[in-house]
């Protein structure tokens, strides 16, 4: 007898049963009126086909469908598939639930194997009603692979300043808590400008939202940021690990298929192009700096440029840049990295800014060009240890 509108409890230990792509299959036949075979191949091949030619995905329909069945998950009746009992609390365990009631094929695909291929199926069903709307799954999507907090729908604002926070940490190796959590250190547009560092095409953004947007189109693997796109994207992601994880041994009832968190597999943070240290023939590995290693640098750096007389030394920002950039090729830093660094680096002790109080004509290119807003006001030098 079919658990379908039953809302049985999940009782028992996990068995052996379908496939990680078997699973995909059975969310499909446990959807609200059951499906066909037809239907079943359908509408799941847009999770397979850009990975499986139509034909191929068909047969491996079929055969998964035929397993299902032998495994006593979901049975056939007048050529219309429907889970068991067992099937539909496997479906249940695989979608994160504590028991199963039949929804719409719709609403499965679109919130419950969306939050699935985000790795949110555990959120209460509060926390997935952004899914439904475009600024909301693009704000979970960044949430979830930049390894942020999804316990709530964080604004553009705040989720710039968030990631900046990350770009910051990354700058340096991830071996450095920068101390800005909130973002209210630096400005809005020197935040959207680290924040940006973290896209596969460095840039600025024109505002919060825009950033947001683009991060979240690169994270699911979509064409754009529509909410359409973003659903295929993800979609296909999830079948593109059934798929791998389906070409081994046969699958406890639930594999691995989450999108890949990129603090775990980090985005390879590359300088703008107005940004790029001095081609080579081969481009050196970027190993970022830490703490120590980057202070020693800009002070060494800072020492060779330096201006003014004994007991107050001082080197423009960009001089210095210019210097790290040159002689720190490994480092792999853009100039609004290296800028954030350096004030991070003030923050905490590790060597001192300086601002420009008074204001020579013949230097204002050099005062501009090391401008580095931070809280309520600008640096443009690095003191030199005398």
């Amino acid at each position: 007898m079919s658990a379908l509108g039953s809302g049985a409890p999940l009782a028992g230990p996990r068995r052996k049963g379908a496939s990680a792509t078997g699973h995909l299959i059975l969310v499909r036949v446990a959807a609200a009126g059951g499906a066909t075979r037809a239907e079943v191949a359908t509408d799941l091949a847009p999770l397979f086909t850009h990975k499986l030619s139509p034909a191929d995905w068909r047969r491996l329909a079929e055969k998964e469908i035929g397993l299902l069945i032998a495994g006593g998950l979901a049975v056939e009746t007048k050529s219309r598939l429907a889970p068991t009992d067992t099937g539909a609390s496997a479906t249940a365990r695989y979608l994160g639930l504590k028991s199963w009631e039949p929804r719409p094929w719709p609403e499965l695909r679109d919130v419950a194997l969306i939050a699935k291929g985000l790795g949110l199926e555990k959120e209460t069903a509060a926390r997935l009603k952004p899914l439904a709307r475009v600024e909301g799954l693009r704000t979970l999507i960044v949430q979830k692979a930049f390894g942020l907090s999804v316990k709530k729908n964080a604004p553009p604002t705040k989720l710039r300043a968030q990631l900046a926070v990350v770009a910051l940490e990354r700058a340096f190796g991830n071996r450095i808590k920068a101390g800005f959590g909130k973002g209210s250190a630096l400005s809005a547009k020197a935040g959207r400008l680290l924040a940006g560092q973290l896209s596969q095409n460095p840039r600025a953004f024109a505002t919060d939202a825009k950033l947001v947007s683009e991060l979240a189109s690169e994270c699911a693997g979509a064409a754009d940021s529509t909410l359409e796109a973003l659903r295929t994207g993800i979609l296909r992601g999830l079948g593109a690990r059934a798929l791998e994880a389906s070409e081994g041994t046969p699958a406890e009832t639930e594999a691995p298929a989450v999108m890949p968190v990129r603090v775990a597999t980090p985005v390879q943070l590359q300088p703008a192009a107005n940004d790029q240290a001095p081609t080579a023939a081969s481009p050196p590995k970027s190993l970022r700096p830490d703490l120590a290693e980057f202070a020693r640098a800009v002070k060494s750096a800072a020492a060779t440029r330096a201006e003014g007389w004994a007991g107050s030394r001082k080197a423009f920002i960009s001089h210095v840049w210019e210097a790290i950039r040159a002689g720190q090729p490994s480092w792999q830093v853009s100039e609004i990295e290296f800028k954030c660094m350096l004030a991070e680096a003030h923050r905490l002790g590790a060597l001192v800014l300086a601002n420009a109080d008074l204001k020579d004509k013949k230097s204002m290119a050099d005062i501009e060009s090391s401008a580095v807003p931070y809280k309520n006001t600008v640096w443009h030098f690095v003191r030199v240890d005398e």
